[in-house]
């Protein structure tokens, strides 16, 4: 009987171990950090488990310095007190999610996700750092990070649009339901559907240029760039947000992230 509960309580141990490794990992969850508590193992057991690496910490510097390349997507000055930085991927559900176009996918992800506007709680904080760059009181930097899979063309659909100005109209079109399906399901990472991209994308940027653009790779390698930054900065799955040096990994309600910002203003 004793050699039955040992057998058993390892058997949960290894449980949490594992869950707590897909959670590292996954990049498809939200919440905040902390260890839950699990009915039948002690805080002992827990603390004895393997725990992820702490991710390295992020200077005000390194942030600012993401603004001197002059191809990345950023907004406003490096110098602003509020630096907003997203890493994301637009084939992600949790990105869509944290850009609030999408209340199909936010009602799918549970009812925590469930927008202010459609009767729940949650506020995207893609939108309301959007609100504060374009009123002069913060800066901003998007990155791409594999999230999902099929986000390479989606992003680099948006690096063309942000030559042409027009990167927002983009990103809401790939934010929304129709652009979800485009992304994971139509176009996913296959250069020779750039045109069906392209058409898709018409509305916000032209046809012709968009087409080019994308088969002729000309931001083919912002993919491995952006992606190396992502990792420096300790990226363990999108969407992942930093508020200046402050990390929030994961697709945090706004109201979750305003008194941090708050804090900086």
């Amino acid at each position: 009987m004793k050699n039955t509960i040992e057998v058993s309580m390892s058997a949960v141990v290894f449980v949490v171990v594992l869950m707590m490794g897909m959670v590292g990992v996954s990049g498809y969850f939200y919440g905040k950090s902390s260890t839950p508590a699990v009915q039948g193992v002690t805080a002992e057991q827990q603390a004895a488990a393997p725990q992820q690496p702490a991710p390295p910490a992020v200077t005000q510097d390194q942030l600012k310095a993401l603004f001197d390349d002059k191809k990345a997507i950023t907004f406003g000055d490096k110098n602003s007190k509020l630096v907003f930085v997203e890493i994301s991927d637009p084939s992600c559900p949790f990105c869509h999610v944290a850009a609030g176009k999408n209340p199909t996918v936010n009602a799918q992800m549970g009812a925590q996700f469930i927008m202010a506007a459609e009767g729940g709680s949650y506020v995207a904080p893609v939108p309301e750092m959007k609100k504060l760059v374009e009123q002069g009181k913060a800066s901003m930097v998007w990155l791409y990070a594999n999230g999902h899979g099929n986000g390479e063309m989606g992003t680099k659909a948006m690096y063309c649009a942000h030559e042409k100005g027009k990167f927002w109209e983009v990103h809401d079109l790939l934010m929304t339901q129709e652009g979800y399906d485009i992304v994971n399901t139509t176009v996913k990472n296959d250069k020779t559907k750039a045109g069906e991209m392209a058409n898709f994308l018409s509305k916000a940027v032209d046809s012709n240029f968009m087409k080019s653009c994308l088969e002729q790779g000309k931001y083919d390698d912002r993919i491995a760039i952006d992606s190396a930054t992502a990792a420096k900065f300790g990226f363990s799955g999108t969407p992942s947000f930093f508020v200046n040096t402050q990390n929030f990994p994961g697709a945090y309600s706004y109201t979750d992230l305003k008194s941090v910002v708050e804090a900086q203003l």
